[in-house]
């Protein structure tokens, strides 16, 4: 069955360990309460799913629209805010009201790929399946991150 048998102060009879390993069944044994407290809470902690945070990473704004023969239509942009990741997730936003979400497909500062374009900087991004940008669009990066629940008592 996989269980677990906490035992404190106590030990377990020669039989009870022979049927232990016949059925699965892990004893544990404690002699100072905390112990055994912090490994069930860790136990518990561990049953317990990630809470998935999104990460505002920065905001661009489309200035200009290019057609890139293999790439398709790229948006040229100004990072205004932060920073913007190649491979990140995205919002395209018009006039307040999100149009798209997607990922960043392509990510260039000239004519060079780059990873990351920060702050005050110019750049072309490509979003997956997007060929229609107007002058003033926002493009808000964020990343999701997982973050490990934890018990309070």
């Amino acid at each position: 069955s996989s269980a677990i048998i906490i035992a404190f102060n106590v030990s377990a009879s020669n039989e009870a360990k022979i049927l232990s390993n016949e059925y699965k069944v892990e004893i544990r044994n404690y002699s100072i309460i905390y112990e055994a407290v912090n490994e069930i809470k860790l136990a518990l902690e561990g049953l317990l799913k990630p809470d998935t945070i999104e990460e505002a990473l920065g905001v661009a704004e489309v200035r200009d629209t290019f057609k890139v023969p293999k790439l398709g239509v790229i948006a040229g942009c100004m990072v205004k805010e932060g920073k913007v990741v190649r491979n990140s997730l995205l919002r395209l936003v018009r006039d307040g009201e999100v149009i798209h979400e997607g990922k960043i497909t392509s990510l260039r500062r000239f004519k060079d790929d780059v990873n990351e374009v920060l702050e005050g900087f110019e750049c072309g991004i490509g979003i997956e399946g997007v060929k229609d940008y107007n002058d003033e669009d926002l493009i808000k990066v964020y990343a999701l991150k997982e973050e490990k629940r934890k018990l309070e008592y």
